[in-house]
């Protein structure tokens, strides 16, 4: 028996396999990705480090460009440690009318009405719950290192901590993706169409 267990690359090519996806390795100084497709949309999960001088950390992350039709935004996250973040960022607070939901999450959107229809999905919550830790969000970049954004796109974004090797975990984040941009497609928030947009 191994010391830690099955390698990334072992579970993230059962989970490529069991989603109908692409396992990726592009060599020893690129990270390990599965690049996968639900409808015309491609959703690419891989890792980053960041370094903090003395240490790195590594974040799993999962993300689906998307051409915007009405630049609709929206961040929500577990309460915690960095509740407080977003608040300058013309986001307003949402509360959708679950209680439990609306006690454990901080919810920020640019449409209050959009976010809340959203949110109506028993499903979609249901998978946010299932996360040990969530943060999930659409951006419009990524920022001076990341890929170029064409400005009618956005990007939906999930961030967790280290290298998530729990199968369950990310076939569940992989039907959030799924349920999410279906969800924007028919709110009249994203274009069915995906866009010509390469991640790095």
């Amino acid at each position: 028996m191994r010391l830690f267990g099955p390698s990334q690359e072992e579970i993230w090519t059962q989970f490529a396999n069991e989603v109908g996806a692409d396992f990726v390795n592009e060599g020893l100084l690129k990270a390990k990705k599965v690049v996968g497709r639900f409808e015309n949309w491609v959703i690419t999960l891989d890792t980053y480090t960041v370094s903090t001088g003395k240490s790195s950390i590594t974040y799993t992350r999962l993300r689906a460009p998307y051409i915007t039709k009405d630049g609709f935004n929206f961040k929500i996250y577990k309460k915690g440690l960095f509740s407080n973040v977003g608040k300058t960022l013309g986001m307003q607070d949402v509360e959708i009318g679950d209680p439990e939901f609306d006690e454990k999450y901080i919810i920020k959107g640019s449409d209050e009405t959009k976010l809340i229809e959203l949110l109506s999905s028993d499903k979609i919550r249901e998978l946010i719950s299932l996360q040990k830790n969530f943060h999930m969000e659409v951006k419009d970049d990524e920022g001076r290192f990341g890929s170029k954004i064409p400005d009618n796109v956005d990007v939906l974004y999930f961030q967790g901590n280290g290298v998530i090797k729990d199968i369950e975990r990310l076939k569940n984040l992989y039907m959030l993706f799924a349920l999410v941009l279906n969800k924007l497609f028919l709110m009249g928030s994203a274009d069915k169409e995906g866009p010509d947009v390469t991640l790095k």
